[in-house]
């Protein structure tokens, strides 16, 4: 597809035939949005991929759905600026889709997610109609908040075909550091009073201890095998501001018992402590011959009770969890590895996914911080909705979409 026309015309005719039409942009989300659970026209938006305008003086990018985010990013670094969500899969995944999820990532704690930036959409409804919403103004109440109903839509809602984002400038100067906990506690508690501190770090993530022993399984790192590691970044215009943030943080971290804190002296350093948690994902994902990595999210003061109720988990179904994610805004990445051939492990792995979103909700918390519902997590969308949200959220998609023509399946909304 290349034009909003175009889609328009395919929606039309997939409309009076009653075909879905499931929107695709790079196809990396994990929660089986892209899949076509109902068959039907799989929307490759891949080719809408031109930047149309970057306005520094606006503060804004105005893109297609199929501009790869790290393209954006090249294209904003010589103004100074960046979009801040910054996706671990940021190098393939495009524009569409985070608008789709609602994607987030390391930096969520400071700069939050995309819905945060989206300032205004073009969208081509499920009846072809090509309809605008919000607008280039940084800020406006006009009328119902259109643009953040489409944001984290899963596609059931109208196909993206045009993007208004807000951009931020890049602080120049940032400072990194490290601390170690035997104890969850400890790890939690730092956690929850560096975010009270006044100060806001740009990255607060976590490697649990099953983590760092595959790591240590697996590469030549030789971390400390303790119950919870702490990798921050503060950020800002000066290297006095930064390093004033870092002092904060480490003066939290030495009141929590740590085993260790570390702090980088110079850009080598800071590479050496990312190293760990920049291959957790790949490490673990070669352990078993599959994975399922989940996205749960809960307050930041749970984050080291949801900690040990992986743990807990992980005993109670026999089966390996390996937990990563970002401390900073209580979002974690439990990774379930497993071996797919043998159904009595893909049966314990499908009762530990349960058992983690229950997990999850019992401490307030959410099914999805950014990875999104989709196909995996529609089941248990009872767990976090009651029947009368359900309600409402099944009647904008019959408005809507009347005929259930985009991305069926998905979000627990065909019921």
């Amino acid at each position: 597809m290349e034009s909003a026309e175009q889609i328009s015309e395919i929606l039309k005719l997939a409309n009076s035939k009653k075909i879905p039409v499931i929107p695709r942009g790079a196809g990396t989300g994990l929660s089986g949005m892209a899949v076509p659970a109902k068959g039907g026209i799989v929307l490759d938006l891949s080719h809408m991929n031109k930047i149309l305008k970057i306005s520094i003086e606006d503060r804004l990018a105005i893109v297609q759905p199929g501009v790869v985010y790290a393209d954006l990013e090249k294209a904003l670094a010589p103004h100074g600026f960046f979009f801040p969500p910054d996706p671990a899969s940021g190098t393939v995944c495009t524009l569409g889709g985070n608008v789709a999820t609602n994607a987030g990532g390391v930096k969520g704690a400071k700069y939050g997610t995309t819905r945060d930036y989206v300032l205004a959409l073009q969208v081509v409804l499920p009846d072809g109609r090509i309809m605008r919403t919000g607008s280039k103004a940084i800020k406006s109440v006009s009328g119902y908040d259109l643009t953040r109903l489409f944001v984290g839509s899963e596609g059931t809602l109208g196909v993206v075909t045009e993007i208004t984002l807000k951009i931020n400038p890049r602080p120049p100067v940032t400072t990194t550091a490290l601390a170690t906990f035997d104890d969850l506690e400890d790890a939690g508690r730092a956690v929850s009073q560096i975010m009270h501190s006044g100060i806001i770090p740009s990255v607060l993530e976590i490697l649990g201890r099953h983590t760092i022993v595959a790591i240590n399984q697996n590469m030549d790192l030789n971390l400390p095998e303790v119950d919870a590691m702490l990798l921050v970044e503060t950020d800002g215009y000066t290297r006095e501001e930064a390093e004033y943030q870092m002092e904060k943080v480490i003066g939290v971290f030495n009141n929590n018992n740590p085993k260790e804190v570390k702090k980088a002296r110079s850009l080598q350093d800071a590479e050496e402590l990312w190293k760990a948690r920049k291959s957790a994902y790949a490490v673990l994902a070669r352990i078993k011959s599959h994975f399922v990595l989940e996205d749960v999210t809960v307050p930041m003061g749970k984050v080291a009770d949801l900690l040990k109720g992986v743990e807990e988990i992980s005993r109670k179904q026999g089966i390996q969890i390996a937990t990563f994610g970002h401390a900073g805004d209580g979002n974690l990445h439990p990774q379930i590895l497993y071996d797919g051939y043998d159904p009595d492990q893909v049966k314990r792995m499908e009762a530990a996914s349960a058992d983690l979103f229950k997990l999850a909700i019992d401490l307030g918390g959410t099914l999805t911080g950014e990875h999104g519902i989709g196909l995996s997590k529609a089941p248990y969308m009872g767990l976090e909705h009651d029947p009368v949200a359900m309600d409402v959220m099944r009647s904008i998609k019959k408005i809507l979409d009347p005929n259930n023509i985009l991305n069926p399946g998905k979000m627990a909304l065909d019921g």
